[in-house]
C-alpha cells in the first residue's frame, strides 16, 4: 500500500532539517512518547476532545435504553452546561457538546453551513427515529418493512432494528468516528488554516504562549487533534488504543490486519514528529507529517466498511440479526468515507454524493431484507478501489 513518505524517509529528513526555514544547524529531535514539557511542566492538552468522546460514549449507550425520550438524547448530543444530562456528572458542567463540532471543521465546512447542517440532521433523525420506531417495538420480532428485535443465533445478542434491518445506534456510532473524530483531525486541527491562523506562527516562533497557559495556540492546536484518536487513553503519551469504541478502538482493528500493520505506529510517530516540529518552529516537516496522518487515518473507514459489508454475506438469511448487525457497522463506516482526506489536497477520497449513492443501495427497497450479495461486492470493490486497497485485504480480520 503507498505511503506518502516512510517513516524511514522521514526520520531522514528530521535528521538534516532545520528548526526554522532559516537556520540549519539544529536537527529536530525525535521523541519516543508525546510528551512535551516547557519549564518542567507539560505543554499538552486536550481536555476538551476528552470530554467530547465520552459525551459521544453515553450518548451512543443511551440509545440502547427504551426508557429514554427524544428531548433527553437530543439534549445529550447538543449538551449545554449545567444541564444534567450525563451520567457521568463532570460532564453536565461542561460548555463542550458533540453536535457543534459534527460536521464543523475549516477546511470542508466553513463556507459550506448547508451540508454541515443537513450532516447534523442526519445524526438527530437517527437519534429520533430510534425512540418514535424502534422504542415502541422494542418487544417485537423485526420483520421485512417492519421494527423491532431479532436475536442472534444460538441465544445471542439482541439486535433493535428499524423496518429495513438498520440499528440507527450503529450508524450513529460509527458515523461520528467520520463526522466528528476524523473531520476535526483531519480537515480542521491539522489544517494550516487552523494551526497557521492569525498570529500563530509568529507567537509559536517567539515563544508567546496563550493567556494563562503552558502553550502555544499552534502546539494546543496540534494536540487537540491527537486528543480525539488518543484522548480515552490512560497514559496518552504511549498509547495502548482500543480505548474507546470509536477510532480508537479501529485504527487497533485495522492495525491487526497484516495488509495494514504499520498503520497504527504510522499515525502515532506522525502525532510525535508533527508535534516536535512545531516546537522546533519546522514547519515543512510539520505538515508532512499532517499527510501521512491524513492519509493512514482515512483508510480506517474504508477498510472496516468494505470488511463489515464482507462479513455479512455469510449470515444473510441464515442469522438476519448477525449479518444486519454487520451491515448496521458498514453502513456507519461508509457514511464516515466522505469525511476522508486525500493527502495534499482538499477533497475526500468518496464524496458525500458517493457516499448517499452507496447508502441508498444499501436501504433500496427493504433495505438488509433484500440486499444481495452483488450489490455488497461491487460496493466494496468501489470503495477498496478508491483507497488503493483490494476488497480481499479489508475481509481478513475481525
Amino acid at each position: 500500500m503507498k505511503r506518502i513518505l516512510s517513516m524511514v524517509a522521514v526520520a531522514t529528513v528530521l535528521l538534516t532539517s532545520c528548526s526554522n526555514d532559516d537556520d540549519n544547524s539544529n536537527p529536530i529531535e525525535t521523541p519516543s512518547t508525546y510528551v512535551f514539557t516547557r519549564s518542567s511542566a507539560s505543554t499538552v492538552n486536550f481536555e476538551g476532545q476528552t470530554t467530547r468522546i465520552q459525551m459521544a460514549d453515553e450518548l451512543v449507550n443511551a440509545l440502547k435504553d427504551n426508557t429514554k425520550t427524544d428531548v433527553a438524547l437530543q439534549a445529550m448530543f447538543a449538551h449545554s452546561q449545567n444541564d444534567n444530562d450525563f451520567a457521568n456528572v463532570t460532564l453536565n458542567t461542561s460548555d463542550k457538546n458533540v453536535r457543534s463540532k459534527v460536521a464543523a471543521s475549516t477546511d470542508y465546512f466553513s463556507a459550506n453551513t448547508t451540508v454541515s447542517n443537513a450532516i447534523k440532521a442526519d445524526f438527530e433523525g437517527w437519534i429520533t427515529s430510534q425512540v418514535t420506531n424502534v422504542f415502541p417495538n422494542w418487544n417485537t420480532v423485526a420483520t421485512a418493512g417492519n421494527a423491532g428485535q431479532l436475536q442472534q443465533a444460538g441465544g445471542g445478542t439482541i439486535r433493535y432494528i428499524n423496518g429495513k434491518g438498520l440499528e440507527y445506534n450503529q450508524a450513529l456510532a460509527k458515523g461520528l468516528i467520520g463526522a466528528l473524530m476524523m473531520d476535526q483531525i483531519l480537515n480542521n486541527y491539522l489544517s494550516p488554516a487552523v494551526l497557521d491562523a492569525g498570529s500563530n506562527v509568529a507567537d509559536n516562533n517567539n515563544g508567546v504562549l496563550e493567556t494563562g497557559k503552558n502553550y502555544t495556540s499552534m502546539e494546543h492546536k496540534w494536540d487537540e487533534a491527537f486528543g480525539y484518536l488518543y484522548g480515552s487513553e490512560a497514559n496518552p503519551a504511549e498509547p495502548v488504543l482500543d480505548a474507546d469504541q470509536f477510532l480508537s478502538e479501529y485504527i487497533d482493528r485495522v492495525g491487526a490486519d497484516s495488509d495494514f500493520s504499520t498503520l497504527a505506529e504510522d499515525v502515532f510517530n506522525a502525532f510525535k514528529l508533527g508535534r516536535a516540529a512545531i516546537v522546533a518552529k519546522n514547519y515543512t516537516i510539520r505538515d508532512q507529517q499532517a499527510e501521512i496522518i491524513r492519509e493512514n487515518l482515512s483508510i480506517v473507514p474504508a477498510v472496516r466498511g468494505v470488511f463489515y459489508l464482507q462479513a455479512s454475506k455469510a449470515n444473510l438469511g441464515v442469522d438476519n440479526a448477525r449479518a444486519f448487525h454487520a451491515l448496521s457497522e458498514a453502513y456507519g463506516f461508509i457514511y464516515s468515507l466522505q469525511f476522508t482526506r486525500k493527502p495534499n489536497s482538499t477533497e475526500p477520497y468518496v464524496t458525500k454524493a458517493e457516499v448517499d449513492g452507496y447508502l441508498a443501495q444499501l436501504m433500496a427497497g427493504n433495505g438488509f431484507w433484500d440486499i444481495t450479495e452483488t450489490t455488497i461486492d461491487n460496493i466494496s470493490d468501489a470503495i477498496a478501489a478508491k483507497f488503493g486497497f483490494t476488497t480481499a485485504q479489508a475481509a481478513t480480520v475481525e
